[in-house]
């Protein structure tokens, strides 16, 4: 599975929606995605990926493709 499979997973399963929706998906762009799912979703992200999330790129993670951004800092190739 490759890193953006799994990223996408992560987002379909915190979130119970389709992948084809993680594409341009926004911050709070669904009610899934409040402080609380925002929350569990770094949690899923940190164990997927085996790593821990400063705390400015938890408060910036605003959108799936800004997840991937943040992930590459932390040596996450997509």
């Amino acid at each position: 599975m490759t890193n953006l499979e799994k990223l996408t997973k992560v987002f379909v399963e915190s979130f119970g929606i389709d992948a084809e929706k993680t594409k341009g998906l926004q911050y709070q762009g669904i009610d899934q995605w409040d402080s609380v799912g925002h929350m569990s979703l770094v949690a899923a992200i940190e164990d997927e990926f085996d790593i821990q999330l400063d705390t400015d790129d938890i408060i910036d993670m605003s959108s799936f493709e800004k997840a991937q951004e943040i992930l590459s800092k932390y040596d996450v190739k997509f």
